[in-house]
Formats: C-alpha cells, structure tokens, sequence
C-alpha cells in the first residue's frame, strides 16, 4: 500500500530543501518508500543503508564520497547510526545549495531531531511515516486494522496467526537486536524492558505511576524513566499531555500513555482474535488509543493535542487545539453503536466552552447527540477539522 499523500509531500519538499528527513517507526515502510521515490526522481540517485557493513564501508571517508555524488539524491537510511554525519552533509549543503541532495532515513526521532537541529537548521524538512491508516485501508479493513495494527506486514498478512507471529517476531527483535543497533544502551535483561512494554499495555490511556512502575520490577524511578523516553523516542508509545486551562480545578497532572500500534499492544496481551479482543477488559482502551492515533494521523498543522481530567474526574479523552486565541475542540471515543457520554463530560464542556464537540464510534451513520455534540463514526474524522 502507497502512502501516496506522503510521498507527494516528501517530493515536493526535496524540491524545495536540501535535505528531507524522513522518520517513523522501524518496519513502517521508511525504506519502501524511499526508493519508490527514488526511481520516480528526475536525477539518479544512490541508496546506502547503514545497517550493513559493506554500505557502512562505502562511507569511510564521508567528504570525499559525497562530495563526488554532488549532482544525485542520495538517500541514507537509519541516519542515527552515524551521527557524526550531520556536520558534514552541513558543509556539503552549504558548499552546494542545491535542492533534493539528501533524503535521510531514521527511526529515533528526538535524537535525529536533535542532531540535525544543530547541523542542518533551515536546510531541511522533516515527515513522519506512520503505519496504515484507515484512511488508507478503507472502512470494510476497520477490524483488522484494530486488531493486527499498522505495521503493513502485519496487516497484509494471509492468516491471523501470520500476522501474530511477525508481531512476536518484531516485539522480540525491537528488544534484542533492534535497540541496541540504534544506539540505545540499557543494561536490563531484555525480559525485564517486555515485562514493563506488557504493563504499560495492561495500562492504556491512563496517566502512568513511574513509583509504581518501579516498585512491581524492583526497578529505580530513573531505569524506568530511560525506557519509558525510549519507548517514545522510538515510537512505540505516545504520551498525551494534559490540557492546563487557566480555571480553578485540581487536574491531573501527570500524562497519558499510549502504545501507538494496536496490534503491538494486542500481542503483548496475549490477544489473539477479534473474539478476544472484544472479550477483554482493555477493549475501550484498545479503541480509544486506536482513534487517537487515526486522528492525530490526520490532524493539521499548527494544532496540539491533550486531553483533560479533574480530580473529580470529570475528563475527555481528546482535546485539540490550533492556537491560543481559538477555543478548543473535544473529541470523546466510544465503542459502542449507541454511545453515551458521562456527566463529567458536560461539566468539560462547561469549563472550556468548545468550539465543537465529538463523540467517535464504529458506526456508520452521523448524527446529533445534544445540540453541542455530534456523533460521528471513525471513518468520518475528518469532519473534526472542517
């Protein structure tokens, strides 16, 4: 499957900057797309992957190989592996301001953020690769798409249990081979970081106690901070802040935890079919981090997301924002065919007086809740931004 949106933009920008950085997850479809570009591109261009060492080789002496490639799109993938990279694409951009010269690859955002903001600001411009969407899979795909996750060779996979299996494989290889190659050094059993992914699963959409984390894997506060930022670093986990309104209310403070991909979450509870799925406690939490990865997915430029919860537990699952001169949008997950919301709902909407209101549900059909909420199936979240 063609991320055709994705790819539009990634070309337009290697026509406007010297460099494009493209991130996103590992086995998300980073390199596939890559070269689906470069043999679109109107130059030739030459693809290194770092992780093998005859590619690795190639670049002995960086300045000189990349200096004679000055006239192609050079594409670099899994970047973060040689940082020391990022000065000198500086000084060959600088030398040769030409546009479409680098299409980086990386599958750690915040440190390939970080290196590149002190080497190439203002030379280049940053996409992240997502897995599929249901935008992308189509409404009849939504279950398997819940249920097996983004990732396209989980999706696409003939028979559940092929699908399960390359979800286990990746869960294992993240934890034993991958971490390690993108430069992560924690010195934990690899058994130890699962037990922690698999509680942070059992914990859903809820904001996290590091204390308590600690304390159940006989861990330090800081070891289980370290993989809780490489989680999200890498992106396994999404931490949703919480929404702070100049109102008097007591709010919780502490931010929600995701696990990004479904299918992920699925396998490290031992959730095997749709049957299960809906069976098990974690359901509405399984939907809702779901949605939010949909419509964060699709979410336009220049908005925020958080969410919202008082003390006295009045809460809604998703509060966007563009600016902060225009009053909010709220966004409520339910899976249910006939969805309600809950009297903390309305008192949210009484503190931050919305510019609309949502409830997301797996139907088909839309219609009004009240006269300040509509109801809207997922398909249709695009009516959020209108």
């Amino acid at each position: 499957m063609i991320k055709r949106t994705l790819h539009n933009t990634i070309v337009e920008s290697l026509r406007q900057f010297p460099a494009v950085g493209l991130i996103g997850a590992r086995q998300v479809g980073k390199t596939t797309l890559a070269k689906m570009i470069a043999r679109e591109w109107p130059s030739e261009s030459i693809y290194l992957d770092l992780e093998k060492p005859s590619d690795y080789a190639v670049l002995a002496e960086p300045e000189r190989l990349l200096s004679r490639l000055s006239d192609r799109l050079v594409i670099l993938d899994e970047i973060q592996i040689r940082g020391e990279l990022f000065p000198i694409l500086r000084s060959m951009i600088d030398q040769n301001r030409r546009s479409g010269r680098f299409l980086i690859l990386g599958s750690s955002s915040p440190d390939l953020l970080r290196q590149s903001g002190e080497s190439l600001a203002g030379r280049i411009a940053y996409h992240e690769l997502t897995g599929l969407s249901l935008k992308e899979t189509g409404a009849e795909s939504m279950d398997r798409l819940w249920l097996r996750g983004g990732f396209p060779d989980s999706f696409l996979a003939e028979m559940e249990a092929v699908s399960q299996q390359w979800r286990e494989n990746f869960i294992s290889t993240y934890l034993q081979r991958d971490l390690s190659i993108m430069g992560y050094e924690i010195r934990l059993p690899s058994m130890t970081v699962r037990r922690l992914w698999q509680m942070l699963a059992g914990l859903q959409g809820q904001p996290v106690r590091q204390s308590l984390l600690a304390t159940n894997l006989d861990l330090s506060r800081q070891s289980i901070r370290r993989i809780l930022d490489i989680l999200q670093e890498t992106f396994m986990v999404r931490q949703l802040s919480p929404y702070h309104a100049n109102l008097k209310k007591r709010l919780v403070k502490a931010p929600k935890m995701y696990l990004r991909d479904s299918g992920v979450l699925h396998t490290l509870l031992g959730i095997r079919s749709m049957e299960e799925l809906l069976a098990h406690p974690i359901v509405g939490m399984s939907w809702e981090g779901f949605c939010i990865e949909q419509v964060l997915g699709q979410m336009p430029a220049g908005w925020d997301a958080y969410f919202y919860r008082t003390q006295a537990q009045a809460e809604v699952d998703l509060v966007v924002r563009r600016g902060l001169e225009e009053p909010p949008i709220l966004v409520e997950f339910k899976h249910s065919q006939a969805p309600k919301v809950t009297v903390g709902f309305w008192s949210v909407q009484k503190d931050l007086q919305p510019r609309a209101s949502y409830v997301i549900y797996p139907g088909t059909r839309e219609y009004p809740l009240s006269k300040s909420v509509e109801v809207i199936p997922l398909t249709r979240i695009g009516r959020i931004w209108e």
